[in-house]
């Protein structure tokens, strides 16, 4: 038993949440991207929004594969409850996301409008179904789901549509959208630029309301979660600081500062998930069902002896210890890879004789 064993599941419960994090800010625009390319008409727009991800998209999503890899290797128990529970929700997920990536290749292997119109169509419909999905799943983890004494997910499907994880899906679509306005305000020039600011404003006001309904919502209706806030002092601080981040996004906007949007963007990303996870620590699922001879009367989500924790699902410490040593190669490489990309493809986007 090495110094660092206690400390390992703490450890992999921050790696897993880095790697998600690095998702939604990286897939995140791109989504968004998808969910505004039926705005424009214009065969040459159309073109500039693909290019404009066309070289970051695929690697984007190595940070889902990567985070999903860290959840089965560390928390074996969660992934097989969550991908058990959400097996419809993650099939549909995984079908938007195929979709997706087939429409962004096969667009442009046909000279033919109807043709190109069905790609387009399926490139943005399955970015927005995918975005809300990604925040459904959010909104349950956050309001609790339910489990039994074995920790397996008794509910259907629609139990996982509730008012409150419905609305987390638009919000995040709304929070896509707005990510990826800033995004193409960053990577297009003339006529195109003009129009794509003007679309940033009005996502960015869609997800100022959605982001103030969303915060109210989570504080009235999750008990759990105003008691963390009362037992993390912490947490107060990070959840102004994000909001100072959010109202930051239009005034930088305004004064035409697109790269300290987008960045202003990412960070208020970087705080929701730092928000969601000291809310869920050391839990990784809450359950809304308890035994039978379990205290109502004191019960509380976060104390529910159902959930899913750090240590009734972690895996061996020989194996967090192993897969550490992985990790510590691996997240190295992912993140040069991702600097490099973003580097040799930076500034505006142009189109070229062998762009989409």
């Amino acid at each position: 038993m090495s110094a660092l064993d206690p400390y390992l599941p703490t450890i992999w419960f921050i790696l897993v949440g880095v790697l998600f994090t690095g998702y939604a800010m990286l897939d995140g625009f791109d989504l968004g991207v998808g969910g505004l390319h039926l705005w424009v008409h214009k065969e040459e727009h159309r073109r500039l929004f693909l290019n404009s991800i066309g070289p970051v998209w695929d690697g984007n999503e190595v940070w889902l594969v990567t985070g999903g890899g860290a959840l089965f290797a560390a928390f074996p128990a969660v992934y097989a409850t969550i991908f058990s529970g959400f097996y419809l929700a993650f099939i549909l997920l995984l079908f938007a996301l195929i979709f997706r990536a087939v429409s962004i290749e096969f667009r442009s292997k046909h000279n033919s409008s109807a043709w190109r119109g069905f790609w387009d169509f399926s490139f943005s419909a399955s970015s927005v179904v995918a975005s809300i999905l990604i925040g459904v799943a959010i909104g349950n983890l956050i309001e609790g789901i339910p489990l039994d004494g074995r920790q397996e997910y008794v509910g259907g499907f629609f139990n996982l549509l509730s008012p409150y994880a419905v609305f987390t899906g638009i919000t995040t679509a709304a929070l896509f959208a707005m990510h990826g306005g800033i995004y193409l305000a960053l990577k297009t020039e003339g006529e195109l630029h003009e129009i794509v600011r003007h679309w940033a404003w009005r996502t960015v006001l869609v997800f100022l309301g959605c982001y103030f309904i969303f915060n109210i919502w989570t504080l009235v209706a999750n008990p759990h979660v105003r008691e963390v806030l009362a037992d993390r002092p912490y947490t107060a601080i990070i959840f102004i600081a994000n909001v100072l981040l959010v109202l930051a996004i239009p005034r930088e906007l305004y004064h035409r500062r697109d790269f300290r949007a987008f960045l202003f963007s990412c960070g208020s990303m970087l705080l929701l998930m730092a928000l969601f996870a000291c809310t869920m620590y050391p839990n990784l699922v809450y359950s809304s069902h308890a035994p039978a001879d379990f205290n109502l009367n004191e019960f509380t989500l976060a104390s529910n002896p159902w959930n899913l924790t750090i240590n009734n699902s972690r895996s061996t410490d020989l194996t967090l210890r192993n897969m550490l040593v992985i990790a510590v190669i691996g997240v190295p490489i992912v993140l040069s890879y991702t600097v490099c990309i973003y580097w040799i493809f930076r500034g505006k986007v142009k189109l070229h004789h062998d762009s989409y």
